[in-house]
């Protein structure tokens, strides 16, 4: 027979039960001796240890021994008792005390109980977002932890305990579902396990995962409103704007704004559940037809779009040009007889009309030919362009105005060839002149040089009769045109009063006490004095062939 090896410690207990079983007496054969253990049914953490009291009152006892697996040394004894040690408990057990009373075995038997902690415990990742309105699952997962009718887990938002389960199977997951709002948004939740062994006198033990943030959103199901120009001319710049209504959280979406391939610099401004985009869009000769500007707000993953048509046009015209200038003059200026070209251009497929006249097809210039004189000094020649875009017909005009130099000229009449006047009087000398550029006009007496102020008033002397040369000049010649001036002596103011003397005393008596004189009218030089009321006015007949004042 081949001697078997040591069992395994796995192997002690269930050999040990079933001895005891066998070789007990039955219930009372030991008399009313008993065999206790103390404690009674512990409970220890994984890998620790405890001592085992057994303890009889027979008083003629043999052999106290403890029966068991585990790993145990005596650390005690007396009458009637022995302690034992039991070490690394490591999971369930059942441990046995026996001892011989009066020859008859006796024997008794306490489970111990093995509680540990759960190794981890984690909440299962949120989605990155969330819609309002809709559910959302929560998974938290526990590994380990004993004794598991002693385990639960729960749910939490905040300190609020959403649900609370067993743990169940290895690891241990437990799921609920939260109907998710907008005060949702930012809350944290978290998962916590519980071992409950207050029973045992031992306590609440609770350990809780990292939390983790939810973030809720609302993303309307209604397009972003795109206000975009119609037109945009090539190198000029207008601004886009883009916004969405009963956004949530709206200072939390993206918006992108682009023109063709081109990403456009946004400002985002939010407001409640309001978001407002702005940027700047410039026309480049590169983008020029047909464009499109869209408009993308994203948020929770989702996105709403709008798009809206952009025609980018080049018109750069019209350009008006001006033939036989002079050069280094900042206006268009040419010398009288000059032969003139006026053109008008505005670009392809632009239509120009210069003074009424059309080109003969859009894209051409038009031309305006003349020799330049006088008439044509400060003409204005006027130019208009017609550009369609996209069924549209945009209108641009210009004007250029001709100068004319030209020589000065006194016109007849603007000048007086023959003047009379009286001396002492106040008389103005009106005389023009005309001429690009303006000339200087002057009058002088031929014999004295003497100068007659010109629109302005003055005093006539009688010195100033004579001959004068009304000379205008300018840069482009002169021009003289004589003047006679013919002044008058003025007669010494005389007044004659002639009184009668009426000799016949009737006639006196009936001349009025006093006699007033009413007035004094001056009259070619002869003065007639009047009396007052019904006075007979004395006047002298005024000299034949005298002329008027």
């Amino acid at each position: 027979m081949v001697p078997l090896g040591p069992l395994p410690r796995t192997c002690w207990t269930p050999l040990i039960s079933l001895l005891l079983i066998c070789c007990l007496p039955p219930p009372g054969a030991q008399g009313e001796f008993l065999l206790r253990m103390v404690p009674r049914n512990p409970v220890v953490p994984a890998g620790g240890s405890l001592v085992v009291n057994c303890s009889t009152d027979c008083p003629q006892h043999e052999l106290i021994s403890l029966e068991t697996s585990l790993l145990k040394e005596e650390v005690g004894t007396g009458l009637g008792w022995k302690a034992f040690r039991v070490s690394n408990v490591t999971s369930d057990s059942k441990i046995f005390c026996s001892a011989i009373c009066n020859g008859l075995q006796m024997s008794d038997s306490s489970d111990i109980a093995v509680y540990k902690f759960p190794e981890h415990v984690e909440l299962a990742r949120l989605s990155p977002w969330n819609p309002v309105g809709k559910n959302f699952t929560l998974t938290c997962r526990v590994a380990g932890g004993a004794p598991r009718t002693n385990l639960s887990v729960l749910l939490l938002r905040g300190e609020e305990v959403l649900s609370q389960q067993l743990a169940v199977g290895e690891p241990a997951e437990v799921t609920t579902t939260v109907l998710a709002s907008r005060n949702d948004h930012g809350a944290n939740f978290s998962c916590r396990w519980e071992l409950d062994l207050r029973s045992q006198g031992l306590g609440l033990f609770q350990n809780s995962s990292v939390p983790r943030q939810l973030r809720a959103f609302v993303l309307p199901g209604t397009p972003p409103h795109l206000s975009v120009p119609r037109f945009l001319e090539v190198g000029t710049s207008q601004a886009v704007t883009c916004i969405l209504d009963g956004l949530f959280p709206a200072s939390e979406a993206q918006v992108q704004l682009a023109l063709g391939d081109q990403m456009l610099n946004a400002t985002v401004v939010s407001h409640g559940d309001t978001l407002k985009a702005t940027a700047t869009a410039t026309a480049s000769a590169e983008l020029e037809g047909a464009q499109e500007i869209v408009c993308n707000v994203t948020l929770g993953g989702e996105s709403q779009e709008t798009r809206e048509n952009l025609t980018i046009y080049s018109f750069w015209g019209p350009v008006m040009n001006v033939s036989g200038t002079i050069r280094n003059v900042s206006q268009p200026t040419v010398h009288q007889g000059t032969t003139v070209n006026v053109t008008c251009a505005a670009g392809a497929r632009v239509q120009v009309t210069l003074d009424g006249v059309p080109a003969a097809a859009p894209g051409q210039l038009a031309l305006l030919q003349l020799n330049a004189t006088e008439r044509d000094d400060g003409r204005s020649f006027f130019c208009s362009a017609a550009l369609e875009v996209g069924g549209v017909v945009l209108l641009r005009n210009r004007s250029v105005q001709l100068h004319v130099l030209y020589g000065p000229k006194i016109d007849p009449a603007k000048c007086p060839q023959h003047v009379m006047w009286k001396e002492r009087t106040i008389q103005i000398l009106r005389c023009q002149a005309q001429g690009n550029p303006d000339p200087q006009l002057q009058c002088l007496h031929e014999d004295s040089m003497a100068q007659v102020p010109i629109g302005i008033p003055f005093r006539v002397r009688l010195n100033y009769s004579g001959t004068y040369n009304c000379r205008a000049a300018s840069s482009q010649g002169e021009h003289t045109f004589v003047v006679v001036m013919n002044v008058q002596e003025r007669n010494p103011l005389t007044i004659t009063i002639i009184l009668a003397v009426l000799t016949t005393l009737g006639f006196v008596a009936a001349i009025p006490a006093s006699i007033y004189v009413f007035g004094v009218h001056k009259r070619r030089d002869i003065y007639h004095v009047n009396k007052g009321n019904a006075g007979i006015p004395l006047t002298p007949k005024r000299p034949e062939g005298e002329p008027s004042s």
